[in-house]
């Protein structure tokens, strides 16, 4: 795999997409003080080459439905072939092998009411082959999706990454922002449906490609994308393949925090720039912590220095991962 150098050019644009992932070329342009043919040129060869895209998320409260950490352990080598199973379903965004050969971590879907079987509680732990399937919801999340990862965001200055979303604001018409907290459950109608489905391929689909996907015209198409993300339902996420930049150990994992203290241990947790993921969870353990290193000697580093250092963490388990199977929604091949 070819490693790829970033420039300063290329980590203010990944943070400029992650401010306003659909912001124009000529709109990041004027941010950045270059031309918006080179930030167009530096997004296509960073796409192409697979370091970036740029993904259309929802929050899944908002659509009547949670997230699960689900971790099945099978007998190893069936391991592959499971986690390509579960890769292929919708109800999955990301699926990871871990070390050791048999075990597997991802990231699912379900109705919050289910009222029938569902993949995690029915089908799952009857696989040929599985040895266990523990299933726990994701309760607060506070790096991953508009909480981004520090190692992209931390290009830009503050007063460009403010003029960047008063210009963004200003050409959608609107005077507020995104909402940052889930509001009620809505139902998507076809249009949406539509929407959301293309957004999750590429979130930087142009308008007219998506009135044509839609049937819609690009005027109901624009305001739909407007009222979807003022209402905090949609937001767009940058997708990076952490290997590609240079960074040699993802892992994941699992810390024992004491209640009290979880708040501020994943507060802290989020500010680290290892640190891709952190969510609080259900279960045995109540904070996990997708990790992101140089090299083994930083693995090292940071699990006894930084997270050894935190005042209520008792206990710690973590997995590198060896190979994944699904990013954002992707299939990784």
């Amino acid at each position: 795999m070819e490693i790829v150098t970033l420039d300063d050019l290329d980590r203010a644009l990944l943070h400029a997409l992650h401010v306003d992932g659909r912001a124009p070329y000529r709109r990041i342009a004027e941010v950045l003080g270059v031309s918006d043919q080179t930030v167009a040129r530096r997004y296509h060869r960073l796409r192409a080459d697979g370091v970036l895209r740029v993904v259309g998320r929802t929050r899944a409260r908002m659509l009547g439905e949670v997230d699960w950490l689900t971790r099945v352990r099978c007998v190893p080598d069936a391991a592959a072939a499971i986690a390509e199973a579960l890769a292929r379903r919708p109800e999955t965004s990301w699926v990871s092998l871990l070390s050791g050969g048999g075990e597997i971590v991802c990231n699912t879907r379900s109705p919050a009411r289910p009222d029938r079987e569902e993949l995690l509680l029915g089908k799952l732990p009857r696989t040929p082959r599985v040895l266990s399937v523990s299933a726990h919801y994701l309760l607060r999340t506070f790096v991953g999706g508009t909480a981004a990862w520090s190692g992209r965001t931390s290009a830009l200055t503050s007063a460009q990454v403010a003029r960047l979303r008063c210009a963004s604001r200003a050409a959608d018409g609107e005077g507020a922002e995104a909402s940052e907290v889930p509001g009620a459950p809505v139902v998507p109608d076809e249009l949406d449906r539509g929407l959301l489905a293309a957004l999750a391929e590429d979130g930087r689909t142009p308008l007219a490609e998506l009135a044509a996907r839609t049937g819609g015209s690009e005027a109901t198409v624009r305001r739909r994308l407007a009222a979807l993300t003022r209402s905090g339902l949609l937001y767009f996420d940058v997708d990076v393949e952490p290997r590609r930049l240079g960074f040699e150990i993802e892992a994941f994992c699992w810390l024992t925090v004491a209640p009290g203290r979880l708040t501020a241990v994943a507060q802290a947790v989020a500010d680290h720039p290892e640190v891709g993921f952190a969510a609080a969870t259900t279960g045995p353990t109540n904070l996990v912590a997708g990790l992101v290193c140089r090299d083994i000697e930083a693995f090292y580093g940071y699990l006894t220095d930084r997270l050894g250092g935190l005042d209520g963490v008792g206990a710690l388990e973590t997995a590198p991962v060896i190979r994944s199977v699904k990013r954002a929604g992707l299939l990784i091949r």
